[in-house]
């Protein structure tokens, strides 16, 4: 039998073997397949040259490679210290960009920081030996925690942001200037400070420049002015200058790409976290996540952009309104051009929006080479398999080469790769959101669970990744299109859909507006669920809804201004839609909340809540159970219709029923 040359065995490099626990710590293990060197054996031959065999033999050597995966603190920062970079190097990024979700950054430093030496000479009589292996590894660990510093500064240095002494940055200085006097790292410390210093005075600076040339407080609005203001005059916006929409399309994707770029490259990974970012909505949480609300602001900004210059002056002619859409379409396809995403995300959702789609005659007057294009950019936002479309999309951009340039030798390099992409961050937020709701951060032992933290640093790490690839971006500010994008007026939802109905009232469904799918909410479709099983059920009290075996939806989608997919403006992670009058439902809704409040809606007993569980209809007849400790939104399948029932619970199930479909 003949061997072919040089051909590998298809083995996986890298096995999973299991656990091993170690003075209270869980390390993962794998066996990790590499290849040595070729091994040739070779013949004599009838000259001086050797001539080589015809089988050659490829020599593999298997190595255990352990990653921590739980641990107490103490622990994970040991790790930092005396960890093996190689076996595992991803642990000392995992955890500075993920230990404020579960610790503070002082307590690292209290455990980080050694207490200075220098220790005082051996007396007289003591072992040389002894001594000077001591100071070898006191002097390996301080190589050590110098090096980590070195990489907390450059990578997080918000970090150590605390105004107004930023005592857990003096800390570090003090550390860093017996340590390595004089080294890259101390003077990152005293640059660093400066900054902050250089930061608080222009804050202070600004803030004196404000109060100064603020004018006098604005007169309280008469009750009868709010409606008023909805109708905008044909003339437009009172402020005198150009309108945004007056402007080139090329320009304004730009100016709206530039904006981006500014706000995604301040974007702070650890505010991304699904820990913090879950918990924006609180009493007193307006400061959190303050980077990422900022992206936030500019999306909502763009969308009312939209809204206000497509709905404003009521008296325009449909075909008027029409070029008002088709140019936004072009815009939007400029934006995808340019490879924004973000901005690209809220124009389309603004277009989507009820109080815009709903306008019949502008969309059937809008062209319909533009209707194409509005809806094959809207296919790359779809909700279908988890946002597969646009993930796929985004991948594809972030591995897309530049031209090769003509003097470049063939087989280098590109010498410059394309800017951007611009992602729309919601994808990311809603992915570290539903991490952070579906794993534990604790294990049993009290240990902290870093496996957690390991998955949410793949994402944050790709985030990292864009931000470089965005620096790369080349464009200039056009202060006459910003000061137009501030100028331009801002409907509020309510206000958008009132004006809606002025231009055109209430009447049958558009046939000439673009299909895109409608999804209702997750409240409106219970409700109307209950509403049925009241009405139907014969004999029973109002305060015991009957068990339904089949599902029935709402004949039309509720005249909302926010009933579109992909979500219009609001925050990037979308909410659930609109919510049926009463009743509200958010991003930290758990399941037992959501049945309450839906039995109240319709008179039941508060008691009899726990006796109910929360399911979601799926094709094919099947019933997705909705578990107590789910949050409700990240828990129901995306691809399947918004069907939701109640069903009473099984005896002997109590109230922590698995998640797993029926």
């Amino acid at each position: 039998m003949e061997r072919t040359t040089g051909k590998e065995l298809a083995l996986a490099p890298l096995q999973d073997w299991g656990e091993e626990t170690e003075d209270g710590a869980v390390y993962s293990v794998s066996l990790r397949r590499q290849r040595s060197q070729r091994s040739t054996p070779e013949r004599p031959g009838d000259g001086q040259t050797p001539i080589p065999a015809t089988d050659t033999f490829l020599h593999y050597r298997t190595s255990k490679v352990r990653a921590l995966r739980a641990a107490r603190l103490e622990r994970l920062v040991h790790e930092l210290v005396s960890g093996d970079r190689e076996q595992d190097p991803g642990f000392v990024p995992a955890f500075l960009a993920t230990h404020r979700a579960f610790v503070p950054t002082a307590r690292v430093l209290g455990f980080l920081l050694p207490p200075p030496p220098p220790p005082p000479p051996p007396p007289a009589g003591v072992d040389s030996k002894r001594t000077e292996g001591q100071d070898l590894n006191f002097s390996k660990n301080l190589r050590a925690v110098v090096s980590v510093l070195g990489s907390w500064l450059r990578n997080h240095p918000q970090d150590f942001r605390d105004p107004p002494d930023h005592q857990n940055l003096g800390n570090v200085r003090i550390f860093l200037g017996w340590a390595a006097p004089g080294g890259a790292e101390a003077r990152e410390a005293e640059k660093l400070l400066e900054d902050f210093l250089k930061e608080a005075k222009g804050e202070q600076t600004e803030e004196d420049k404000r109060l100064a040339w603020s004018g006098p407080p604005r007169t309280a609005q008469t009750p009868g002015s709010e409606f008023a203001e909805d109708c905008v005059e044909e003339e437009g916006p009172s402020s005198e200058g150009p309108e945004l929409l007056d402007f080139s399309v090329d320009d304004v994707a730009e100016q709206l790409t530039l904006m981006d770029v500014e706000l995604f490259l301040r974007v702070r990974s650890c505010e991304c976290l699904g820990s913090m970012w879950s918990q924006r909505d609180r009493p007193g949480a307006a400061g959190i996540s303050p980077t990422v609300r900022a992206t936030v602001a500019q999306f909502n900004t763009v969308t009312g952009c939209v809204l206000g210059s497509v709905l404003a002056a009521p008296g325009l002619a449909a075909s008027q309104r029409a070029q008002r859409i088709e140019k936004w379409i072009r815009i939007a396809q400029r934006c995808r051009e340019l490879r924004n995403f973000s901005s690209l995300r809220a124009i389309l959702s603004a277009l989507q929006s009820n109080p815009i789609y709903r306008l019949k005659r502008s969309w059937g007057a809008v062209s319909r080479e533009l209707l194409s294009v509005f809806r094959k950019l809207s296919q790359i936002f779809s909700d279908e398999d988890n946002h597969l479309s646009s993930r796929a999309i985004l991948s594809q951009e972030e591995t897309t080469e530049g031209p090769q340039d003509d003097d470049c030798p063939s087989g280098s390099l590109p010498s410059k790769l394309p800017p951007g992409p611009v992602p729309y961050l919601g994808t990311f937020l809603t992915d570290l959101v539903m991490l952070d709701t579906a794993l534990p951060d604790m294990l049993k032992g009290n240990l902290i669970n870093f496996e957690k933290r390991r998955k949410e640093w793949e994402i944050l790490a790709r985030i990292q990744q864009l931000q470089q690839r965005c620096r790369r971006y080349s464009l200039s500010p056009c202060p006459p299109i910003l000061a137009a994008l501030r100028a331009q007026r801002q409907l509020s939802e309510e206000q958008s859909y009132r004006v809606s109905r002025v231009i055109e009232p209430p009447a049958a469904s558009c046939p000439s507006s673009p299909r895109i799918r409608r999804r209702i909410s997750l409240t409106k479709r219970l409700s109307a669920k209950l509403a049925r099983e009241k009405n139907s059920s014969p004999g029973g009290s109002p305060g015991e809804p009957s068990s339904p075996t089949s599902s029935v939806s709402p004949g039309s989608p509720p005249p909302s201004p926010r009933n579109r997919e992909p979500p219009p403006p609001g925050s990037p992670p979308a909410s659930p839609g609109p919510q049926s009058p009463g009743t509200k439902l958010t991003c930290q809704d758990k399941a037992p909340s959501v049945v309450q409040r839906a039995l109240e809606k319709h008179n039941v007993p508060q008691p009899w809540a726990r006796d109910y569980q929360l399911f979601q209809v799926l094709p094919g007849d099947r019933e997705l159970l909705i578990p107590d400790s789910a949050n409700v939104f990240y828990a129901m399948s995306p691809a399947a219709p918004g069907d939701f029932l109640l069903r009473r619970r099984k005896e002997g199930t109590g109230h922590t029923p698995s998640a797993s479909p029926t």
